[in-house]
């Protein structure tokens, strides 16, 4: 009778033993929507994806030692889709720009059963640049008073839109210009066409266009005054479950961030690899001086302007309401950052922004095929190389060259030159500031198709 106790407990002990190992491999999906074409965002998705850095900082001790993590990441063109994949539970994560956030965290909140958290930055301009309104090259249009009586496309509820409305509303062009709702990729095409008089869109696509040569700005974010940036918003419900692989997903961001940081050439590259947008488009952003700030600490200014951009949204989209403080949660990427010995209050308390002839920083770049990228003295010494380069065979990708007025990092072609009463040569975004700089200081414009024959 012993014996057969012993024995059927020995037997129960080993159906316990076998029934529960399994349960203890606990299978955890991370689903992350993010958009690989949106240079703000590629820090908080395919840099992740690619250089595998999530496997890198997953937590795998405590009650995660035999976590199976199952890593989705999906890719999409704008925000709102990657908002419907996270209500329908599809997707634990999402990265998108400033205005598809509030959108996000607005919609959870109005079903009064779900929640997201706004978490981080994955990449910012104080100022707007990144996004823009071009026209088609050769267009005559060259301000936004031009644009009276034309059309205008943009991605409705992106960062461009809002922008778009508020600059047609400051210029007493909102009952003059016609609105048209186009992606990035269908406006972009459209522009090439000449098929549509201007288009409105978020990063890095007024880039794409100029450095293809299909494209002119007019308009840049900066002019609105309003910061524009991209970020990564968590479910609640799977945030509250698993709080260290949120953790995890931030400690790669921020390495993701570094990365870039480290080496913006080898980063173009290989994002260029991995997207297909141009390298030397994604230079721009990612370079010294550039348009992208990878850097992820959520600062009042981007709560401020959140606000701003939610009374816009409600006042266009009737969204719902959204109650900020119970949705920006940093506790996560503070952790995140103390635990890769990195000082959140200083990061948010540092913030960059373009400066006129910044101190130290060169004026022109000329990214050369075969021997990489050179900076130069001055502009005049960069299109004098420019020059030399073209008559010996030399290959170049890509000039650079900074805004006189802003600091603002242009492609050198893209960019009107003027050689001022000193002989110095300054850049210029737009070509009323040129021709404003000729009336008030003197000088002379160079020809962008001929720039350096303009110097003797």
């Amino acid at each position: 009778m012993d014996n057969r106790n012993s024995l059927l407990a020995t037997s129960l002990l080993g159906s316990v033993l076998l029934f529960s190992g399994p349960l203890a491999a606990e299978t955890i999906r991370i689903g992350i929507g993010h958009q690989s074409m949106v240079t703000n965002t590629v820090s908080g998705g395919i840099v992740l994806e690619k250089l595998d850095l999530l496997n890198k900082h997953l937590p795998r001790t405590g009650k995660y030692a035999d976590a199976d993590y199952r890593i989705e990441f999906r890719d999409y063109d704008s925000g709102p889709p990657i908002t419907n994949q996270m209500l329908a539970g599809k997707l634990d994560f999402g990265v998108m720009g400033d205005y598809p956030l509030i959108v996000n965290g607005a919609k959870f909140q109005a079903t009064g059963k779900q929640q997201t958290r706004f978490i981080a930055v994955t990449g910012y301009n104080l100022k707007g640049t990144g996004n823009g309104i071009v026209v088609p090259k050769d267009s005559p249009v060259q301000s936004l008073a031009d644009l009276a009586g034309k059309s205008l496309s943009t991605p409705v509820g992106s960062a461009a839109w809002g922008m778009t409305l508020k600059v047609l509303r400051d210029a007493g062009l909102s009952d003059k210009v016609t609105l048209v709702n186009q992606s990035p990729p269908v406006g972009a095409a459209n522009i090439a066409a000449g098929k549509l008089d201007a288009h409105a869109d978020f990063c890095p696509w007024s880039e794409i266009m100029e450095f293809r040569g299909t494209a002119r700005k007019i308009y840049d974010g900066s002019e609105a005054g309003i910061p524009t940036f991209h970020g990564i918003v968590v479910r609640d419900d799977f945030a509250k479950q698993y709080p260290e692989v949120v953790e995890g997903v931030l400690k790669a961001t921020l390495a993701a961030q570094q990365w870039i940081s480290d080496d913006p050439r080898r980063a173009a590259e290989k994002v260029a690899e991995w997207t297909g947008v141009e390298k030397e488009v994604l230079y721009l952003y990612f370079s010294q001086g550039g348009i992208s700030t990878m850097e992820a600490s959520i600062k009042p200014q981007w709560v401020e302007a959140m606000k701003y951009d939610h009374a816009l949204l409600q006042q266009e989209m009737q969204i719902p309401d959204l109650d900020f403080a119970a949705w920006i949660d940093d506790s996560y990427l503070k952790k995140a950052y103390s635990d890769m010995g990195l000082d959140y209050a200083a990061a948010v308390a540092s913030v960059v922004s373009p400066v006129a002839r910044a101190p130290g920083r060169k004026p022109a770049e000329i990214w050369f095929q075969d021997q990489g990228i050179v900076a130069y003295d001055s502009t005049a010494a960069m299109l004098a190389a420019e020059a030399n380069a073209e008559a010996s065979g030399n290959a170049i990708n890509a000039t650079y060259v900074y805004d006189n007025l802003t600091g603002l990092k242009l492609f050198g072609k893209a960019a009107y030159l003027v050689k001022d009463a000193s002989g110095e040569v300054l850049a210029f975004m737009k070509k009323s500031d040129s021709e404003q700089h000729i009336a008030q200081h003197g000088g002379s414009a160079l020809l962008t198709d001929a720039p350096v024959a303009m110097l003797d």
